[in-house]
């Protein structure tokens, strides 16, 4: 049974930092590409970043490029993402997401058969 779970969201004042994890199970993380993504209250979901584990290229939204890094540790089946210089327009709920197969499209929610419970992160002007 694969399981992803969230950890490190909370409540920050902008321009600070949080760090989020998703611990991984029952997947060969490995293998495919691990994702996050975010919904903001009344908005769609949203891509944020991904990597490809195999090649370990990155991915990023514009929206937060320059401020979020997201890695993996492939021994912990575990992977991060670092959000600094925060906004209020990042307030969201962060999902992590797992495929059961090949992404193409790493942005695309559909791409992806696994998801976390989400973390809840609120950044305060």
């Amino acid at each position: 049974q694969v399981q992803l779970v969230e950890s490190g969201g909370g409540s920050v004042q902008a321009g600070d930092s949080l760090s989020l994890s998703c611990a991984v199970s029952g997947h060969p993380f490995t293998t495919y590409m691990m994702a996050w993504f975010r919904r903001a209250p009344g908005k769609e979901r949203e891509f944020v970043a991904a990597i490809r584990s195999a090649t370990d290229t990155i991915f990023y939204a514009d929206s937060v490029k320059g401020r979020f890094t997201i890695s993996k540790d492939n021994a912990k089946s575990t992977v991060y993402l670092q959000m600094n210089s925060l906004k209020p327009e990042d307030t969201a709920v962060y999902y992590c997401a797992a495929p059961n197969n090949r992404v193409i499209t790493p942005a695309r929610a559909s791409a992806y058969a696994y998801w976390g419970q989400g973390a809840q992160v609120t950044v305060s002007s």
